[in-house]
Protein backbone atom coordinates (compact mmCIF):
# COMPACT_ATOMS: atom_id res chain seq x y z
CA UNK A 1 0.00 0.00 0.00
CA UNK A 2 1.67 2.84 0.83
CA UNK A 3 0.63 6.25 2.89
CA UNK A 4 0.94 10.35 2.34
CA UNK A 5 1.56 13.32 3.87
CA UNK A 6 1.77 16.76 2.73
CA UNK A 7 1.97 20.60 4.92
CA UNK A 8 1.88 24.43 3.66
CA UNK A 9 3.02 27.08 6.42
CA UNK A 10 3.56 30.20 6.74
CA UNK A 11 6.82 28.98 8.67
CA UNK A 12 9.13 26.21 8.19
CA UNK A 13 6.92 22.50 7.56
CA UNK A 14 10.05 20.31 7.47
CA UNK A 15 9.50 19.17 11.23
CA UNK A 16 5.66 18.40 10.48
CA UNK A 17 6.51 16.65 7.70
CA UNK A 18 8.91 14.38 8.79
CA UNK A 19 6.48 13.61 11.86
CA UNK A 20 3.55 13.58 9.73
CA UNK A 21 5.24 11.00 7.03
CA UNK A 22 6.66 9.15 9.76
CA UNK A 23 3.10 8.22 11.26
CA UNK A 24 2.61 6.88 8.27
CA UNK A 25 5.15 3.52 8.35
CA UNK A 26 3.10 1.09 9.17
CA UNK A 27 1.32 1.30 5.30
CA UNK A 28 4.86 0.91 3.54
CA UNK A 29 8.21 -0.59 3.74
CA UNK A 30 10.44 -0.38 1.52
CA UNK A 31 10.61 3.41 0.25
CA UNK A 32 10.14 6.58 2.23
CA UNK A 33 10.66 10.05 0.63
CA UNK A 34 10.19 13.48 1.06
CA UNK A 35 9.95 16.62 -1.11
CA UNK A 36 10.41 20.26 0.44
CA UNK A 37 9.94 23.78 -1.46
CA UNK A 38 11.96 26.84 -0.51
CA UNK A 39 11.34 30.42 -2.57
CA UNK A 40 15.13 30.61 -1.90
CA UNK A 41 16.24 27.21 -2.64
CA UNK A 42 13.66 25.74 -4.61
CA UNK A 43 12.66 22.31 -4.46
CA UNK A 44 15.02 19.98 -2.23
CA UNK A 45 14.44 16.12 -2.09
CA UNK A 46 15.26 13.08 -0.10
CA UNK A 47 14.65 9.30 -0.31
CA UNK A 48 16.04 6.47 1.28
CA UNK A 49 15.50 2.25 1.39
CA UNK A 50 13.34 1.63 4.63
CA UNK A 51 13.43 -2.14 4.84
CA UNK A 52 16.29 -2.51 7.74
CA UNK A 53 15.48 0.84 9.56
CA UNK A 54 12.55 3.07 10.42
CA UNK A 55 12.06 6.03 8.67
CA UNK A 56 13.04 8.26 11.37
CA UNK A 57 16.87 7.15 11.66
CA UNK A 58 16.85 7.24 7.93
CA UNK A 59 15.79 11.16 7.56
CA UNK A 60 17.00 12.14 11.15
CA UNK A 61 19.78 13.79 9.05
CA UNK A 62 17.97 15.38 6.07
CA UNK A 63 16.02 17.24 8.32
CA UNK A 64 18.89 19.53 9.62
CA UNK A 65 19.32 20.54 6.00
CA UNK A 66 16.60 21.12 4.22
CA UNK A 67 14.11 23.97 4.71
CA UNK A 68 10.94 24.73 3.08
CA UNK A 69 7.42 26.05 3.73
CA UNK A 70 5.65 23.43 2.18
CA UNK A 71 6.48 20.01 1.70
CA UNK A 72 4.80 16.45 0.49
CA UNK A 73 6.83 13.00 1.99
CA UNK A 74 5.49 9.23 1.65
CA UNK A 75 5.82 5.91 2.68
CA UNK A 76 5.69 3.39 0.33
CA UNK A 77 6.01 -0.38 -0.50
CA UNK A 78 7.67 -0.16 -4.55
CA UNK A 79 8.46 2.94 -6.30
CA UNK A 80 11.14 5.59 -5.05
CA UNK A 81 9.09 8.91 -4.77
CA UNK A 82 8.13 11.40 -4.42
CA UNK A 83 9.16 12.71 -7.83
CA UNK A 84 10.27 16.22 -8.95
CA UNK A 85 8.91 16.92 -12.58
CA UNK A 86 10.36 19.84 -14.86
CA UNK A 87 7.25 20.57 -17.15
CA UNK A 88 5.06 22.65 -19.25
CA UNK A 89 2.84 23.57 -16.24
CA UNK A 90 6.00 24.57 -14.11
CA UNK A 91 8.05 22.87 -11.60
CA UNK A 92 6.39 20.40 -9.36
CA UNK A 93 6.44 17.41 -6.99
CA UNK A 94 4.12 14.15 -6.66
CA UNK A 95 3.39 11.60 -4.82
CA UNK A 96 0.74 8.97 -5.29
CA UNK A 97 -1.12 5.89 -3.45
CA UNK A 98 -2.78 3.66 -5.34
CA UNK A 99 -2.46 1.08 -8.30
CA UNK A 100 -2.33 1.18 -12.10
CA UNK A 101 -3.74 -2.06 -13.68
CA UNK A 102 -3.35 -0.63 -17.41
CA UNK A 103 -0.01 0.77 -16.96
CA UNK A 104 1.43 -0.50 -20.50
CA UNK A 105 -1.46 1.18 -22.29
CA UNK A 106 -1.05 4.21 -20.38
CA UNK A 107 2.81 3.97 -21.38
CA UNK A 108 1.58 3.59 -25.32
CA UNK A 109 -0.81 6.58 -25.02
CA UNK A 110 1.78 8.98 -23.64
CA UNK A 111 4.20 7.10 -26.13
CA UNK A 112 2.04 7.78 -29.38
CA UNK A 113 1.00 11.94 -27.59
CA UNK A 114 5.03 12.32 -28.03
CA UNK A 115 6.07 11.57 -24.56
CA UNK A 116 9.37 10.09 -25.46
CA UNK A 117 10.44 8.09 -22.45
CA UNK A 118 10.42 6.94 -18.63
CA UNK A 119 12.72 6.11 -16.61
CA UNK A 120 13.33 2.77 -15.60
CA UNK A 121 13.26 1.42 -12.22
CA UNK A 122 15.90 -1.19 -11.44
CA UNK A 123 13.14 -4.16 -11.38
CA UNK A 124 12.72 -2.85 -15.62
CA UNK A 125 9.20 -1.51 -14.58
CA UNK A 126 8.07 1.73 -15.19
CA UNK A 127 7.36 4.37 -12.10
CA UNK A 128 3.63 4.70 -11.94
CA UNK A 129 4.28 7.88 -10.06
CA UNK A 130 6.24 9.30 -13.07
CA UNK A 131 3.51 7.70 -15.51
CA UNK A 132 0.81 10.27 -13.17
CA UNK A 133 2.99 12.98 -13.83
CA UNK A 134 3.48 12.70 -17.47
CA UNK A 135 -0.71 12.11 -17.73
CA UNK A 136 -0.76 15.60 -15.83
CA UNK A 137 1.09 17.45 -17.86
CA UNK A 138 -0.65 16.57 -21.02
CA UNK A 139 -3.34 19.32 -19.83
CA UNK A 140 -3.35 22.77 -19.74
CA UNK A 141 -3.92 23.10 -15.67
CA UNK A 142 -2.59 20.76 -12.72
CA UNK A 143 -6.45 20.14 -11.66
CA UNK A 144 -7.30 19.22 -15.22
CA UNK A 145 -4.31 17.10 -15.62
CA UNK A 146 -5.18 15.21 -12.46
CA UNK A 147 -8.61 15.05 -13.40
CA UNK A 148 -7.61 13.47 -16.99
CA UNK A 149 -4.95 10.67 -15.16
CA UNK A 150 -8.04 9.89 -12.75
CA UNK A 151 -10.17 9.02 -15.45
CA UNK A 152 -7.93 6.98 -17.83
CA UNK A 153 -6.48 4.88 -14.78
CA UNK A 154 -7.97 1.57 -14.35
CA UNK A 155 -7.20 1.12 -10.89
CA UNK A 156 -6.94 3.72 -8.13
CA UNK A 157 -4.59 6.59 -7.50
CA UNK A 158 -4.54 8.83 -4.84
CA UNK A 159 -2.22 12.05 -4.81
CA UNK A 160 -0.43 15.42 -3.73
CA UNK A 161 1.09 17.27 -6.05
CA UNK A 162 3.42 20.43 -4.91
CA UNK A 163 4.05 23.84 -6.62
CA UNK A 164 5.63 26.87 -6.04
CA UNK A 165 2.54 28.31 -4.76
CA UNK A 166 0.70 25.21 -2.70
CA UNK A 167 -0.32 21.87 -2.74
CA UNK A 168 -2.77 19.92 -4.30
CA UNK A 169 -4.40 16.96 -2.49
CA UNK A 170 -6.53 14.91 -4.87
CA UNK A 171 -8.30 11.48 -3.51
CA UNK A 172 -8.42 8.67 -6.19
CA UNK A 173 -11.74 8.56 -7.90
CA UNK A 174 -13.79 6.07 -5.96
CA UNK A 175 -12.26 7.34 -2.73
CA UNK A 176 -10.95 3.69 -1.90
CA UNK A 177 -8.22 5.84 0.03
CA UNK A 178 -8.94 8.76 2.35
CA UNK A 179 -7.59 12.41 2.23
CA UNK A 180 -7.76 14.11 5.16
CA UNK A 181 -6.97 17.92 5.86
CA UNK A 182 -5.51 19.29 8.68
CA UNK A 183 -5.62 22.74 10.06
CA UNK A 184 -3.94 25.26 12.50
CA UNK A 185 -3.38 28.76 13.05
CA UNK A 186 -0.47 28.90 10.19
CA UNK A 187 -0.71 25.98 8.31
CA UNK A 188 -2.66 23.23 6.37
CA UNK A 189 -1.74 19.61 6.02
CA UNK A 190 -3.39 16.73 4.23
CA UNK A 191 -2.39 13.22 5.18
CA UNK A 192 -4.07 9.63 4.66
CA UNK A 193 -4.36 8.88 8.18
CA UNK A 194 -6.33 10.92 10.00
CA UNK A 195 -4.50 10.61 13.39
CA UNK A 196 -0.72 11.82 11.97
CA UNK A 197 -1.20 15.99 12.06
CA UNK A 198 -2.74 15.70 15.54
CA UNK A 199 0.38 15.98 17.58
CA UNK A 200 1.91 18.38 15.65
CA UNK A 201 -0.86 20.85 16.74
CA UNK A 202 -3.44 20.38 13.41
CA UNK A 203 -6.89 19.72 13.95
CA UNK A 204 -9.66 18.25 11.71
CA UNK A 205 -10.91 20.64 8.95
CA UNK A 206 -12.21 18.31 7.00
CA UNK A 207 -12.27 14.64 4.79
CA UNK A 208 -12.24 14.86 1.41
CA UNK A 209 -14.91 13.32 -1.18
CA UNK A 210 -14.54 10.74 -3.81
CA UNK A 211 -12.48 12.63 -6.99
CA UNK A 212 -12.37 15.75 -4.97
CA UNK A 213 -9.50 18.11 -5.47
CA UNK A 214 -8.48 20.52 -3.04
CA UNK A 215 -5.44 23.70 -3.23
CA UNK A 216 -3.98 24.46 -0.01
CA UNK A 217 -2.24 27.31 1.09
CA UNK A 218 -1.00 28.41 4.65
CA UNK A 219 -4.36 30.56 4.44
CA UNK A 220 -6.86 28.15 2.87
CA UNK A 221 -8.15 25.11 1.47
CA UNK A 222 -9.87 25.90 -1.80
CA UNK A 223 -12.07 22.98 -3.78
CA UNK A 224 -10.92 22.96 -7.38
CA UNK A 225 -12.94 20.29 -8.19
CA UNK A 226 -15.85 18.75 -6.43
CA UNK A 227 -16.51 15.43 -5.05
CA UNK A 228 -18.68 12.82 -6.58
CA UNK A 229 -21.09 10.62 -5.22
CA UNK A 230 -20.35 6.89 -6.13
CA UNK A 231 -17.52 5.88 -3.12
CA UNK A 232 -15.90 2.32 -2.77
CA UNK A 233 -13.25 2.94 0.36
CA UNK A 234 -11.33 0.28 1.11
CA UNK A 235 -13.36 -1.81 4.07
CA UNK A 236 -9.66 -3.71 3.93
CA UNK A 237 -8.30 0.08 6.32
CA UNK A 238 -10.74 -0.60 9.32
CA UNK A 239 -9.86 -4.65 9.45
CA UNK A 240 -6.35 -4.71 9.30
CA UNK A 241 -4.44 -1.40 7.41
CA UNK A 242 -5.31 1.55 9.27
CA UNK A 243 -3.43 2.31 12.71
CA UNK A 244 -6.28 2.25 15.61
CA UNK A 245 -6.31 6.08 16.13
CA UNK A 246 -7.51 6.85 12.81
CA UNK A 247 -10.97 7.51 11.47
CA UNK A 248 -12.23 7.20 7.84
CA UNK A 249 -15.61 8.73 6.87
CA UNK A 250 -16.13 9.16 10.41
CA UNK A 251 -15.47 5.78 11.74
CA UNK A 252 -12.80 5.15 14.48
CA UNK A 253 -10.47 1.75 13.48
CA UNK A 254 -10.25 1.00 17.03
CA UNK A 255 -13.70 1.07 17.55
CA UNK A 256 -15.08 -0.91 14.28
CA UNK A 257 -12.44 -3.82 15.27
CA UNK A 258 -14.76 -4.12 18.60
CA UNK A 259 -17.61 -4.08 17.05
CA UNK A 260 -16.48 -6.61 14.61
CA UNK A 261 -15.33 -8.95 17.57
CA UNK A 262 -18.58 -8.20 18.93
CA UNK A 263 -20.37 -9.82 16.16
CA UNK A 264 -18.27 -12.76 16.19
CA UNK A 265 -18.82 -13.42 19.55
CA UNK A 266 -22.68 -13.27 19.11
CA UNK A 267 -23.00 -15.87 16.51
CA UNK A 268 -20.21 -18.17 17.94
CA UNK A 269 -21.93 -20.64 20.46
CA UNK A 270 -20.16 -23.75 19.70
CA UNK A 271 -17.00 -23.29 21.94
CA UNK A 272 -16.00 -22.21 25.21
CA UNK A 273 -12.24 -21.42 25.44
CA UNK A 274 -10.32 -20.62 28.11
CA UNK A 275 -9.31 -17.59 26.99
CA UNK A 276 -9.44 -14.79 23.73
CA UNK A 277 -6.51 -13.47 22.21
CA UNK A 278 -5.58 -11.37 19.09
CA UNK A 279 -2.55 -12.16 16.39
CA UNK A 280 -0.51 -8.89 17.42
CA UNK A 281 -1.62 -5.91 15.99
CA UNK A 282 -4.59 -5.71 14.00
CA UNK A 283 -5.91 -8.85 15.50
CA UNK A 284 -5.62 -7.53 19.10
CA UNK A 285 -9.10 -5.14 18.87
CA UNK A 286 -11.21 -7.46 17.47
CA UNK A 287 -9.80 -9.88 19.94
CA UNK A 288 -11.01 -7.70 22.59
CA UNK A 289 -14.39 -6.73 21.26
CA UNK A 290 -15.00 -10.47 20.87
CA UNK A 291 -13.92 -10.91 24.78
CA UNK A 292 -16.36 -8.14 25.93
CA UNK A 293 -19.13 -9.44 24.14
CA UNK A 294 -18.81 -13.00 25.38
CA UNK A 295 -16.85 -12.52 28.79
CA UNK A 296 -14.13 -14.80 28.16
CA UNK A 297 -11.18 -13.54 29.66
CA UNK A 298 -9.22 -11.32 26.96
CA UNK A 299 -4.75 -12.90 27.63
CA UNK A 300 -1.90 -12.31 25.44
CA UNK A 301 -0.36 -15.49 25.24
CA UNK A 302 2.31 -14.31 22.77
CA UNK A 303 3.73 -11.30 22.58
CA UNK A 304 5.33 -9.37 19.44
CA UNK A 305 9.09 -8.42 19.84
CA UNK A 306 9.29 -5.20 18.47
CA UNK A 307 13.11 -3.43 19.86
CA UNK A 308 15.21 -4.56 17.43
CA UNK A 309 12.12 -5.99 14.85
CA UNK A 310 10.65 -2.66 13.34
CA UNK A 311 7.84 -3.13 10.89
CA UNK A 312 9.58 -1.80 8.10
CA UNK A 313 12.05 -5.11 8.11
CA UNK A 314 9.98 -7.32 6.22
CA UNK A 315 11.93 -8.88 2.73
CA UNK A 316 9.89 -9.35 -0.28
CA UNK A 317 10.64 -12.86 -0.58
CA UNK A 318 7.79 -14.63 1.05
CA UNK A 319 9.44 -17.35 2.66
CA UNK A 320 11.79 -14.69 4.55
CA UNK A 321 8.21 -12.81 5.52
CA UNK A 322 6.90 -15.93 7.04
CA UNK A 323 10.10 -16.33 9.39
CA UNK A 324 10.48 -12.69 10.57
CA UNK A 325 6.68 -13.16 11.20
CA UNK A 326 7.15 -16.24 13.13
CA UNK A 327 10.62 -14.98 15.07
CA UNK A 328 8.72 -11.89 16.43
CA UNK A 329 6.32 -13.95 18.58
CA UNK A 330 7.41 -15.09 22.12
CA UNK A 331 5.27 -17.17 23.95
CA UNK A 332 4.02 -16.83 27.12
CA UNK A 333 4.07 -20.27 28.51
CA UNK A 334 1.70 -19.82 31.23
CA UNK A 335 -0.88 -18.71 29.15
CA UNK A 336 -0.70 -21.41 26.64
CA UNK A 337 -0.15 -24.62 28.35
CA UNK A 338 -2.79 -26.87 28.77
CA UNK A 339 -5.81 -24.37 27.60
CA UNK A 340 -8.15 -23.88 25.07
CA UNK A 341 -7.28 -20.42 23.27
CA UNK A 342 -9.78 -18.87 20.61
CA UNK A 343 -7.59 -16.74 18.28
CA UNK A 344 -9.01 -13.89 16.51
CA UNK A 345 -6.69 -12.65 13.13
CA UNK A 346 -7.38 -10.38 11.05
CA UNK A 347 -7.41 -12.55 8.05
CA UNK A 348 -6.28 -15.53 6.67
CA UNK A 349 -4.98 -14.96 2.94
CA UNK A 350 -2.12 -17.84 1.88
CA UNK A 351 -2.45 -18.79 5.71
CA UNK A 352 0.80 -19.87 5.87
CA UNK A 353 1.73 -17.41 8.78
CA UNK A 354 -1.36 -18.49 10.74
CA UNK A 355 -0.76 -22.17 10.28
CA UNK A 356 3.00 -21.88 11.54
CA UNK A 357 1.50 -19.82 14.68
CA UNK A 358 -1.12 -22.44 15.39
CA UNK A 359 1.41 -25.34 15.38
CA UNK A 360 3.99 -22.85 17.41
CA UNK A 361 1.28 -23.00 20.10
CA UNK A 362 0.45 -26.24 20.06
CA UNK A 363 4.27 -27.15 20.33
CA UNK A 364 3.69 -24.39 23.68
CA UNK A 365 1.25 -26.57 25.02
CA UNK A 366 -1.80 -25.63 24.13
CA UNK A 367 -4.99 -27.77 24.31
CA UNK A 368 -6.88 -26.43 21.32
CA UNK A 369 -6.68 -23.54 19.07
CA UNK A 370 -10.05 -21.89 17.15
CA UNK A 371 -9.22 -19.23 14.97
CA UNK A 372 -11.71 -16.79 13.82
CA UNK A 373 -10.38 -14.68 11.07
CA UNK A 374 -12.20 -11.00 11.59
CA UNK A 375 -13.18 -10.82 7.64
CA UNK A 376 -14.67 -12.96 5.49
CA UNK A 377 -12.58 -15.60 3.24
CA UNK A 378 -10.54 -13.75 0.93
CA UNK A 379 -11.02 -15.12 -2.93
CA UNK A 380 -10.16 -12.49 -4.85
CA UNK A 381 -6.61 -10.90 -5.35
CA UNK A 382 -7.04 -7.14 -4.84
CA UNK A 383 -6.71 -4.84 -7.87
CA UNK A 384 -7.07 -1.58 -6.32
CA UNK A 385 -4.15 -1.33 -3.72
CA UNK A 386 -1.26 -3.66 -3.62
CA UNK A 387 -2.44 -5.06 0.04
CA UNK A 388 -1.80 -8.70 -1.03
CA UNK A 389 1.16 -9.82 -2.74
CA UNK A 390 -0.06 -12.82 -3.92
CA UNK A 391 1.25 -12.92 -7.73
CA UNK A 392 -1.92 -15.48 -8.64
CA UNK A 393 -4.87 -15.85 -7.08
CA UNK A 394 -4.37 -19.07 -6.72
CA UNK A 395 -2.27 -18.13 -3.77
CA UNK A 396 -5.16 -17.87 -2.06
CA UNK A 397 -6.12 -20.95 0.29
CA UNK A 398 -9.61 -20.20 -0.34
CA UNK A 399 -8.91 -20.39 -3.68
CA UNK A 400 -6.56 -23.24 -3.57
CA UNK A 401 -9.31 -25.44 -1.44
CA UNK A 402 -12.19 -24.50 -4.22
CA UNK A 403 -9.76 -25.81 -7.22
CA UNK A 404 -8.88 -29.25 -5.02
CA UNK A 405 -12.88 -29.43 -4.45
CA UNK A 406 -13.83 -29.15 -7.81
CA UNK A 407 -11.52 -30.60 -9.37
CA UNK A 408 -10.96 -27.96 -12.17
CA UNK A 409 -10.54 -24.73 -12.72
CA UNK A 410 -12.84 -23.96 -15.06
CA UNK A 411 -15.61 -25.80 -12.32
CA UNK A 412 -14.25 -23.60 -9.28
CA UNK A 413 -14.37 -20.17 -11.30
CA UNK A 414 -18.14 -21.35 -12.06
CA UNK A 415 -19.38 -21.67 -8.27
CA UNK A 416 -17.14 -18.87 -6.92
CA UNK A 417 -20.46 -16.88 -6.31
CA UNK A 418 -21.73 -20.37 -3.91
CA UNK A 419 -19.04 -20.28 -2.16
CA UNK A 420 -18.69 -16.81 -1.61
CA UNK A 421 -22.11 -17.17 0.37
CA UNK A 422 -21.99 -18.70 4.06
CA UNK A 423 -25.34 -19.78 3.56
CA UNK A 424 -24.11 -22.44 1.29
CA UNK A 425 -23.07 -25.67 1.92
CA UNK A 426 -20.53 -25.07 -0.94
CA UNK A 427 -19.04 -22.58 1.32
CA UNK A 428 -19.30 -24.90 4.75
CA UNK A 429 -17.75 -27.57 2.68
CA UNK A 430 -14.56 -24.79 1.54
CA UNK A 431 -14.24 -23.74 5.56
CA UNK A 432 -13.89 -27.01 6.64
CA UNK A 433 -11.17 -28.46 4.32
CA UNK A 434 -8.99 -24.97 4.72
CA UNK A 435 -9.79 -25.90 8.60
CA UNK A 436 -8.14 -29.59 8.29
CA UNK A 437 -5.57 -28.32 6.31
CA UNK A 438 -4.63 -25.68 8.76
CA UNK A 439 -5.06 -27.97 11.68
CA UNK A 440 -7.46 -25.53 13.61
CA UNK A 441 -9.26 -27.12 15.87
CA UNK A 442 -12.42 -25.07 14.81
CA UNK A 443 -12.44 -22.51 12.54
CA UNK A 444 -15.48 -19.76 11.83
CA UNK A 445 -14.89 -16.62 9.42
CA UNK A 446 -16.53 -13.29 10.27
CA UNK A 447 -19.64 -12.95 7.72
CA UNK A 448 -19.44 -10.10 5.13
CA UNK A 449 -23.03 -8.42 6.68
CA UNK A 450 -21.83 -8.96 9.82
CA UNK A 451 -18.46 -7.15 8.54
CA UNK A 452 -20.31 -4.34 6.79
CA UNK A 453 -22.27 -3.78 9.73
CA UNK A 454 -19.39 -3.43 11.98
CA UNK A 455 -18.12 -0.43 9.59
CA UNK A 456 -22.02 1.01 9.71
CA UNK A 457 -21.52 3.45 6.87
CA UNK A 458 -23.80 2.32 3.90
CA UNK A 459 -22.66 -1.39 2.06
CA UNK A 460 -22.89 0.70 -1.54
CA UNK A 461 -20.10 2.71 -0.47
CA UNK A 462 -17.76 0.31 0.83
CA UNK A 463 -15.38 -1.97 -1.46
CA UNK A 464 -15.58 -5.45 -0.83
CA UNK A 465 -14.04 -6.78 -3.86
CA UNK A 466 -11.54 -9.14 -2.66
CA UNK A 467 -14.00 -11.27 -0.73
CA UNK A 468 -16.96 -11.31 -3.64
CA UNK A 469 -15.61 -10.07 -6.50
CA UNK A 470 -18.44 -7.40 -6.69
CA UNK A 471 -16.70 -4.06 -7.87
Amino acid sequence: MGGLFGAVSKNDCVFDLFFGTDYHSHLGTRRGGMAVYDRELGFQRSIHNIENSPFRTKFENDINEMQGNSGIGCISDSEPQPLIVRSHLGNFAITTVGRINNIDALIKLCFDKGYTHFLEMSGGDVNPTELVASLITQKDSIPEGIRYAQTLIDGSMTMLVLTPDGLYAARDRLGRTPVVIGRKSDAFCASFESFAYLNLGYTEYRELGPSEVVFLTADSCETVLPPTEEMRICTFLWVYYGYTTSSYEGVNVEQMRYNCGSMLAKRDAEVKPDIVAGVPDSGTAHAIGYANESGIPFARPFIKYTPTWPRSFMPTIQSKRNLIARMKLIPIDALIRGKKLLLIDDSIVRGTQLRETTEFLYQSGAKEVHIRPACPPIMFGCKYLNFSRSTSEMDLIARRVILRLEGSEEAANAKLELYANPDTPEYANMVEEIRREMNFTSLRYHRLDDLLASVGIPAEKLCTYCWNGKE
